[in-house]
């Protein structure tokens, strides 16, 4: 499919998680001088011919390796945190996520818009960023980026730091040696859950919304907005694994890619609730979803795709 050209627009210099070069047929003009173009059918909506479209292909490349590496250097953050010898591993582990988060974010971003994480992705074509096709193969990318990280780190480090930190993985629980033979340890799925929903919504209102909206990004720039990202999942890693005290939980992961890889190169113990770090960060982008329609409109400023399938079918012919 052929690219039509455009200048480039300043909100293309300094806007993160958009589509770097959106197509113009599936550019939502602006009301100075040119016609609104509205979606005339659900395969606009949804943005059906970018799945054919090689341009986005190559783009999600940059989020399949940007996943891979953020996978595999948390991982290894993990592992190396609590193997240090220090009275505060999470605050350690916190600040090591919060800048490789940042600087793969950045890196990523010029190429693919940055996302590297599927909880940003859905975000994004729910709000109207990037469309509901783009969002699909980005999060494929994603997740076989994860499994590609979770695989390197496991060709690197030997069995025995397998084994005991679950290659780095989400868990919930883990088996321990006990007095009386091995015991499982850890926190409840109910828990898990409400740490995954709440620490993903307070990561997608205090930190994702202030990249999508352009009247903060334009005057903050990227690297600023991407850097606040980064700072704000470590603080979030920092209080999830704070909050409980307890040994065997890994903290909110809010990043279903992440957790995705481990679990399968691993498997084991971390399926065990490992669909909390699905269906939370689900639920939370829901419901950041529905804080964006409920605030006025006069508020909510974020330029991109701009077709919300929602109100499409909403307004569809009975």
């Amino acid at each position: 499919m052929a690219q039509i050209n455009r200048p480039a627009m300043e909100e293309d210099k300094v806007h993160a998680f958009s589509s770097p070069m959106p197509l113009m047929s599936e550019h939502w003009k602006t009301e100075e001088g040119k016609k609104s173009s509205r979606p005339s059918s659900l395969s606009e909506v949804l943005g059906l011919r970018e799945l054919f479209c090689p341009q986005v292909w190559r783009a999600s490349l940059a989020e399949l390796v940007g996943t891979a590496v953020l996978v595999f250097a948390i991982d290894t953050i993990v592992i190396s945190s609590i193997e240090t010898n220090t009275s505060s591993p999470n605050l350690l582990l916190s600040i090591l996520v919060a800048i490789i988060v940042a600087i793969l974010l950045i890196a990523t971003n010029p190429v693919s818009g940055g996302h590297i994480n599927p909880v940003i992705t859905f975000s994004a074509a729910t709000v109207g960023l990037i469309s509901f096709s783009r969002a699909a193969v980005y999060i494929f990318m994603q997740c076989v980026g994860g499994v590609l990280g979770a695989l390197a780190l496991k060709a690197v480090v030997n069995s025995s730091l397998q084994d005991t930190f679950s290659l780095g993985g989400c868990t919930l629980t883990v088996v321990a040696p006990g007095p009386q033979g091995p015991v499982t340890i850890g926190i409840e799925t109910g828990q898990a859950l409400w740490l995954e929903v709440i620490c993903t919504f307070i990561f997608l209102f205090a930190s994702i919304w202030i990249a999508f909206d352009h009247r903060q990004a334009h005057p903050m720039g990227k690297v600023m907005v991407l850097s606040i990202v980064g700072i704000v999942v470590g603080i979030l890693v920092f209080i999830s694994t704070s909050v409980t005290t307890v040994k065997g939980y890994a903290g909110a992961g809010m990043n279903p890619a992440r957790c995705l890889g481990p679990a399968l190169v691993r498997g084991g113990h971390l399926w065990t609730g490992h669909w909390v770090f699905w269906v939370g960060p689900t639920i939370a982008c829901l419901a950041f979803y529905l804080y964006v329609k409920l605030i006025p409109r006069q508020h909510f400023h974020v330029e991109g795709y701009k077709h919300d399938i929602f109100d499409y079918m909403k307004n569809l012919p009975k």
